[in-house]
């Protein structure tokens, strides 16, 4: 039987993230740092830097994500955080127009990025990442935590499309739909408060 646990994470577990984010897929490059910038500075940064811009960022705290085990091997990573620190989601009309929440309100969290390694996919791990980064939300304080998912249903979609999770993983969590954002994406919130 295969065991899959969850951990935040942090520097002692640097080497961790980096298998997680580099097992296919975009994560190599992207580091999960594109929910942190505006276009214009993604466009000036490499993966060198990114890295570097994540290294410094888990090192500061708090953790900007946790990391999926099976077996012990790191395999999968989800970002999440206070949405008033992931700079591109206020910048991202069809979010501004969809949210009724105010972006400077740090009780809003947000759940920006999915990375499961390619020998690891399709096993549950976004669902087990998701269920943690729920409990490491409430435990940390928020309020309120915004998913922006992509709608699966009737498409195939390639599997680089699906780093902002799918709308059956959130709703499997408990999330509600919101508002419909656009074609094939939905804004998805959890009430923590409730």
């Amino acid at each position: 039987m295969v065991t899959i646990t969850t951990e935040v994470a942090t520097t002692a577990r640097w080497d961790d993230v980096q298998h997680a984010l580099t097992g296919g897929g975009d994560g190599a490059s992207c580091q999960c740092i594109w929910p942190m910038l505006s276009n214009k500075d993604w466009n000036e940064t490499t993966t060198p830097q990114r890295t570097e811009m994540l290294r410094d960022e888990i090192a500061g705290g708090p953790p900007p994500g946790l990391i999926a085990y099976v077996d012990g091997e790191a395999a999968g990573w989800i970002r999440i955080g206070p949405r008033s620190a992931q700079a591109r989601i206020p910048r991202t009309r069809m979010i501004a127009a969809a949210t009724a929440e105010p972006f400077d309100d740090e009780s809003v969290w947000a759940v920006t990025c999915f990375v499961v390694r390619r020998e690891h996919r399709g096993a549950g791990l976004n669902h087990e990442l998701l269920r943690a980064a729920v409990d490491f939300a409430r435990a940390s304080g928020a309020r309120l935590i915004e998913g922006y998912p992509v709608d699966t249903r009737g498409e195939k979609k390639r599997t680089n499309d699906l780093f902002h999770g799918t709308l059956g993983t959130f709703l499997d969590a408990g999330f509600e739909e919101q508002t419909a954002m656009k074609p094939g994406r939905t804004l998805v919130a959890l009430d923590l408060s409730a």
